[in-house]
């Protein structure tokens, strides 16, 4: 019996590779340093595995801004129209954030989470090689540590279904002879170089794939297992699909996820050959509840009877989707404290799960507490709350609509904002600046007295409204200086919520977030937006908008209770953002955005259970939305996903203007809500914001020009892809002013 995990977060303990990252790009820090800060985080990481007791070291899960694009590096497959952007890490770099003369490669969720991943751009001529250096040193590295190393790799298959097609190919399917002969060169050098054992993830195989996909699996991977280490094929999410004949390929073990899909595991008990090897993922890798024992053991028992030293404990998935350390927590309420459990913890209730297997005396005491704890939470006063479980059931069917339609109401909307063709305006925030950021944790630590604080921030907000007049936008933003993150800073305000001061989680990049824990039911005691709102539109006589996050972007970017249906959860959360919605517009409010970036990563995985997820969200988002008039008109934003399949969904939500992010895909994205007929308004972002690069006037002009040839010019807005927090104001300035312009060109075109 062997214990590993999949994968551990990269970020390190203080998100030492944030801070490296971001100095390396400032030119502050070297390629050395860099290096070392790299080094220093794999090591930890190694070192807390063997720690804990695990029977192996995973290596390689470990990327300087994403495992996809790390693995398509080792790979050789870049995109070729990088190739004069330098080598190396400057290469990966180019690909991630873009330069002056290329835009950076798409990026969107991996699968049904909050992380996302570069999208690998396939051409015909797309072509690899063994590049994997790195991560054979890596390997060597790990191995001084005396303890079995196994490596992980992105599988080929999910490497090439999430690329896109470029440049006129067909079908990505036909490139795979040629990656499989990379892989092979890889794996090989691995067998050489001493690896027993690589896991090679196919998180895929949870989908409803089409016959050539799934068909292709069984020659690649005979082809790879010819000349490798034994082959540990790794899926998570949910349950593979026909797992009969999965069992037969030649790998010589299988990883299945069974928090997200237990009842797959029976299926494999009975399919699995007699010399493979079953891993079970039965500590949760993406939420940060500590692990029912009890619950645990009772899927691993029949495992073991049936497997004995073939079987394998885990993590679900990686813990790239936790934060890393439950021991930097001090401040957290400490009944909630005794409920959870982050990466560190996940990693020794692994090596827990193995003892309570073969000696459960010698885990005694520890087994006690993981029960009682659980008990204590069942039973918790924390929980619940009467105003809101009474709330609930006062929901009426038409507390979900709006009073007319979208025709009824873009007529009067257009009378009271009296608004230019091709209006402009921002998806909402503002850079973060060193000083706004000093500032709030100043006033946290009570080193900034209130009213002082107020000030700050009012000066801030009066600075953004400012430029905004300056650039010559249409509908402006108080530029949310206040807000430290626009899931945290709602949750801060509402019952049910608790934050931590560590929990720190890679959204991309040098990006992290700190989702909050969404523990009991959710109420607003009060308004959160109001007074910020209303100052900033006492500066200007043109609209602001009012600036919220949506119930299910405030569901999926938090750690959710795993005791009540997710749609219980998310009715609560709307119910409270409509209180916010109706108070705004109370306060004179014309425009109200209510983001819901999350909307799309939060399907199923399987599309057969996308009816039900669907229903709840998109009637959650209604009703925050649908207590103001016609004339009060509601935004949403949503940014780097695929839409296409779920348009009728997004079209129910009845959102008056829909803003997404087309940037980086050339405004391929219209062309799905061309097809559709999407009926309302919609902003197509012109202006990535992730990236340092700044568009020019033209090329925002040829954007806008694309987008006009498939929605009608009279519903389109001009807006950057996402909100400008993570950019500098010289950056935003130039960006800023060039979207104006390149909006008044258009407006004089379709004007002449």
């Amino acid at each position: 019996m062997k214990t590993h995990i999949l994968g551990l977060p990269r970020i390190g303990p203080n998100r030492e590779l944030k801070f490296a990252l971001e100095s390396f790009w400032k030119g502050e820090l070297d390629e050395a340093g860099l290096q070392q800060v790299g080094a220093q985080l794999r090591r930890h990481n190694w070192q807390r595995q063997i720690d804990a007791g695990l029977d192996f070291i995973t290596v390689g899960d470990f990327a300087w801004y994403d495992h996809v694009l790390q693995t398509l590096a080792r790979l050789g497959g870049l995109p070729a129209r990088f190739a004069n952007e330098g080598s190396g890490l400057q290469q990966l770099f180019a690909c991630a954030r873009g330069t002056k003369n290329q835009f950076a490669m798409e990026m969107t969720k991996w699968f049904d989470t909050n992380y996302h991943y570069l999208v690998p751009e396939y051409a015909p001529d797309s072509d690899f090689s063994d590049c994997a250096d790195d991560l054979l040193a890596e390997i060597r590295e790990a191995q001084q540590l005396g303890r079995a190393v196994k490596p992980v790799l992105v599988g080929p298959l999910t490497l090439l279904y999430l690329g896109k097609e470029k440049q006129g190919l067909e079908n990505r399917l036909s490139l795979l002879p040629r990656l499989l002969t990379a892989y092979s060169a890889v794996l090989q050098r691995l067998q050489a170089a001493g690896v027993e054992w690589v896991q090679i993830d196919e998180p895929v195989l949870t989908l409803e794939l089409a016959p050539e996909w799934r068909a292709a699996f069984t020659g690649a991977y005979a082809q790879l297992a010819a000349h490798a280490p034994k082959i540990l094929l790794v899926t998570y999410f949910d349950a593979v699909e026909d797992i009969a004949a999965c069992a037969q390929w030649p790998v010589a073990g299988w990883h299945i996820d069974l928090v997200r899909a237990p009842s797959q595991l029976a299926a494999w008990l009975t399919a699995l050959p007699q010399d493979h090897v079953l891993s079970c993922g039965v500590v949760d890798g993406r939420n940060v509840w500590r692990c029912d024992a009890d619950r645990a053991l009772e899927k691993l028992r029949p495992a073991q009877a049936a497997l004995g030293e073939r079987l394998w404990i885990a993590s679900s998935c990686s813990l790239l989707h936790a934060p890393v350390d439950l021991a930097a927590e001090k401040k957290l309420n400490l009944e909630l404290r005794n409920w959870l459990a982050f990466g560190q913890q996940k990693i020794e209730e692994v090596a827990l799960l193995k003892q309570a297997l073969l000696d459960p005396a010698s885990v005694a005491d520890r087994l006690q507490q993981a029960r009682d704890s659980h008990a204590q939470r069942q039973a918790s006063g924390l929980r619940t709350n009467a105003i809101v479980q009474q709330r609930l059931r006062n929901v009426r069917k038409e507390d979900a609509a709006r009073a007319s339609s979208y025709a009824v109401r873009i007529e009067k909307q257009r009378v009271e904002l009296a608004l230019p063709l091709f209006p402009t305006t921002t998806i909402g925030s503002f850079p973060q600046t060193g000083a706004i950021r000093a500032a709030r944790a100043a006033y946290k630590r009570g080193q900034l007295g209130h009213l002082d604080y107020l000030q700050t921030m009012r000066a801030e907000i009066k600075l953004a409204i400012e430029k905004q007049e300056a650039y010559g936008l249409d509908l402006l933003v108080h530029g949310e200086a206040e807000r430290n993150d626009m899931v945290e800073y709602f949750g801060e305000l509402l019952w049910g919520y608790a934050f931590t001061e560590n929990g720190w989680v890679q959204s991309y990049g040098s990006r992290c977030v700190k989702p909050p824990i969404i523990y009991g039911d959710v109420y607003r005691p009060e308004a959160m937006t109001v007074s910020w709102t209303q100052y900033a539109q006492s500066l200007t006589a043109k609209p602001v908008k009012g600036m919220l996050t949506g119930p299910i972007t405030m569901l999926q970017w938090a750690f959710v209770r795993d005791d009540q249906p997710r749609a219980d959860t998310a009715l609560q959360i709307a119910l409270a953002i409509r209180d916010e919605v109706c108070d705004l517009e109370a306060a004179g409010i014309r425009v109200i955005q209510i983001d819901e970036p999350a909307i799309r990563e939060g399907l199923p995985l399987k599309r057969s259970d996308w009816t039900h997820y669907l229903q709840w969200a998109v009637r959650a988002f209604q009703i925050s939305a649908a207590g103001v008039s016609d004339a009060t008109q509601i935004h949403t934003h949503m940014c780097y996903a695929e839409f296409n399949d779920i348009l009728d969904s997004i079209a129910a939500m009845d959102a008056d203007v829909i803003t997404i992010e087309t940037s980086r895909s050339d405004m391929e994205l219209l062309r799905g809500f061309q097809q559709f007929e999407y009926p309302n308004d919609i902003g197509p972002g012109v202006y990535d914001i992730h990236s340092p690069r700044v568009p020019q006037v033209r090329e925002m002009e040829r954007l806008l020009e694309k987008a006009a040839q498939v929605i009608p010019a009279e519903r389109l807005w001009v807006n950057p892809d996402c909100g400008l927090k993570t950019r500098g104001w010289e950056e935003v300035d130039a960006g800023l002013v060039n979207m104006v312009a390149a909006a008044k060109n258009l407006r004089q075109r379709y004007a002449e």
